[in-house]
């Protein structure tokens, strides 16, 4: 997908504020830390085709109301992704902005997910 240059402002502007890791590196705080949460933040019809085994679903146009009660601890650690890594990078910087200390957006998003052979769920779970 094409994104255009406002979009693309925006999204290096956020990270420039945020942390990244890779899809191994997300794999690897995911075991070493069995509390933190992977959050895909992609829209619905996304999530339901088809989405990284133990992530949670929290789309961007509602995570800014649903996360306190969803992730009620600000120090938790939390790995976002979307489908490429745009969305997530925007959502990390929200969440930061909140409050949340220990923020994460996944680099490549869903495409590197399973390029990198990451556990798929499909359907809803």
């Amino acid at each position: 997908m094409k994104h255009s240059e406002g979009f693309l402002k925006l999204v290096n502007d956020a990270k420039s504020r945020i942390k990244e890791v890779t899809v191994a590196e997300t794999r690897e705080r995911m075991t070493a830390n069995p509390g933190a949460k992977l959050v895909d933040v992609r829209e619905d019809h996304e999530w339901e085709a088809a989405h990284a085994a133990g992530s949670i679903h929290l789309g961007k146009g509602i995570i800014e109301r649903d996360v306190e009660e969803t992730i009620p601890d600000k120090a938790a650690e939390v790995i976002l992704y979307c489908g490429g890594g745009f969305r997530s990078a925007l959502a990390a910087d929200v969440l930061q902005t909140m409050g949340y200390t220990n923020v994460f957006s996944m680099a490549g998003g869903w495409k590197a997910w399973k390029v990198e052979g990451g556990e798929i769920d499909t359907g809803q779970s």
